[in-house]
Parts: structure tokens; sequence; C-alpha cells
């Protein structure tokens, strides 16, 4: 009898649980204003517009693959385009104007933005266009690794990161403090004992840790303690994030360097731990204001 009343709960939950029974991704404040309530992002403001990487992109509320970068393409539309999706990801619902096609993930129902065809762009004459905030990507793994740095205000950070070549995608956000999901208005309290962060997914083949840890010293003043620059407090320390042991000894050995030219370097090797993705509004700041770094500015130091 126990049993019968413990499958009968559980197909009940099947039948009549929907959206419970399914594991959703925390969304922010504006993913849910585009994802739930099907709003739009600004056009040529979205992280993945120019994104030509390799890899898969995936819905940002239940992480199911949605689309491959081979088939993505340049509309210039403001938005990310494809031509084709992975079959079975992605509906089409008419909208009520009758004018427009909705697309949403075939898994999670999450809004993705809206499909048009008869446009000639490409062979298939089809083009999915998406918003940045719908997706996740997911470059190809065994081309690529994690690196994680705080030097100051993360905008000048990411700005300076991402003209490297090999960087595949950055992430600004929030690490090494206690409070789990903390806002940008907790860190900036200097309560919570976060760093302002970036997190930077690269491909070894084309550049190299000990690259990127050498470059992350001539685009910050890494004598400063809790500050940079103007910006004063914890939250704005000098810190490198190992993600392994091979990490750390090569942050370590180029801290080593910079003793030896007389350099007194206060930035901190620290291991990993979780890293928190900062509010939309942070990621890629200054490509969408056309501003430029305030404390960010690239200075040669090292021979290669």
């Amino acid at each position: 009898m126990k049993i019968l009343i413990l499958a009968i709960i559980l197909l009940t939950s099947m039948l009549y649980g929907g959206d419970e029974m399914m594991k959703f991704n925390e969304l922010t404040t504006e993913e849910e204003r585009v994802i739930i309530q099907k709003g739009t992002e600004a056009p040529f403001t979205g992280k993945f517009y120019k994104n030509d990487n390799s890899g898969t992109y995936l819905c940002k509320r239940c992480d199911a693959p949605l689309y491959r970068s081979d088939d993505k393409f340049d509309s210039g539309c403001g938005w990310p385009s494809f031509d084709d999706e992975i079959e079975g990801a992605v509906n089409r619902i008419q909208d009520a104007d009758g004018k427009r096609t909705e697309i949403t993930c075939a898994n999670c129902g999450a809004h993705l933005g809206h499909v048009f065809l008869g446009e000639k762009f490409t062979d298939n004459n089809t083009r999915h266009c998406v918003n940045s905030i719908s997706l996740n990507f997911i470059p190809e793994k065994a081309e690529s690794n994690i690196a994680i740095f705080a030097g100051g205000c993360f905008w000048g950070v990411e700005h300076q990161f991402q003209t490297v070549e090999g960087v595949i995608e950055t992430s600004v956000g929030y690490i090494g403090g206690e409070n789990d999901k903390p806002s940008y208005k907790e860190v900036c309290s200097g309560t919570t004992g976060h760093a302002e962060a970036i997190q930077i997914t690269f491909d070894p083949q084309k550049v190299s840790y000990e690259k990127l840890v050498k470059f992350f010293f001539e685009i910050h003043d890494f004598t400063q303690i809790d500050r940079q620059g103007p910006d004063i407090g914890e939250q704005y320390r000098s810190a490198i994030f190992y993600n392994d042991e091979q990490q750390k000894q090569t942050a370590k050995d180029v801290i080593k360097i910079l003793g030896n030219k007389d350099y007194e370097v206060a930035t901190a090797v620290v291991e990993a731990d979780k890293f928190w993705d900062a509010e939309e509004y942070h990621q890629d700041y200054y490509n969408k204001t056309g501003g430029d770094p305030y404390c960010h500015i690239y200075k040669k130091i090292f021979d290669k």
C-alpha cells in the first residue's frame, strides 16, 4: 500500500507539478524582465552579439542546449543571429498581434526572442534574433581554461582583458567573501569581504596563463593595498585567485620576477572559491557605455 501511495504522489507531481519539477537557474531582475516577462534587451549591448568563438549556446534559465556557434552569423541587427537551432530545442509561438513569431526554449519556455523568415541573409533564409541575456555560452572545453583576477574596479579590468588574443569570454563578479549571492551594494559596503573580480575563459593554444598573469600586472597598480586609484576599500584589492597548483606556482613565479625588478607587490595569491556573477549592467560595461577605464592603463613591464 505504501508503495502504491508513493507512486500516486509521484505521478501526480509529474502531471501537475509543471515548473516545480524542473530545476531552474536563479535569474537577476533584468534577466527575469526578458526571459520571463518577454522583454527585449537594447540592441548592440548584449555580450554575445559579436562573439565568434566556437561552442554551444545554452538557455540561461535551464541550461538546455539551443544553438551551435556554426549556425551564428552577423546580421547587423544588434542581437545574436542564428539561421538554425539544435533540433527540437526551440519552439515557435505566434505573437498575439499576429505580426511576429516568438521563439522560446522548448525545455522550460524561456523567452529567447523572435524568428524571421525570407530575409535572405543565409541559405537557410532564417534568422533567430536572440537576446544575449537569454543565453549562456559554453566554449569547446578541450580548448579552454579559467583564470580569475581582482585588480580594482572590474569594469576596467574586463575592458583591458578583452583586448587579449586568446581570451574567449569574460565575466565580472565577486569572489573571496563570506556571503552567498552578494549584490553590488553589499560588496561596496565593505562588509562582505568580496573583491570585485573578473573570470576569464581562455584558449591555452593562443595565450598562456603566464601571459595573462603578466598582463594583469601591467594593467593595474599592484603596489597599492585595498585600493586602486580613487577607488578605496577591501573590495578593490589586488589578488590572483588560482584554480590549481600550477596556476598558484605561475603566479608566485611572476611575483618573484617583479620583486627582482624592485617592485613591492601587494597582490595576494589565494585559492579560488565560488565566483558570483555581478549584475547584468556591470557586464561588458565600457563597450555598452562607450567610456574608457579611469584607473586601468596598460604599462609594459615584462619583456615577453
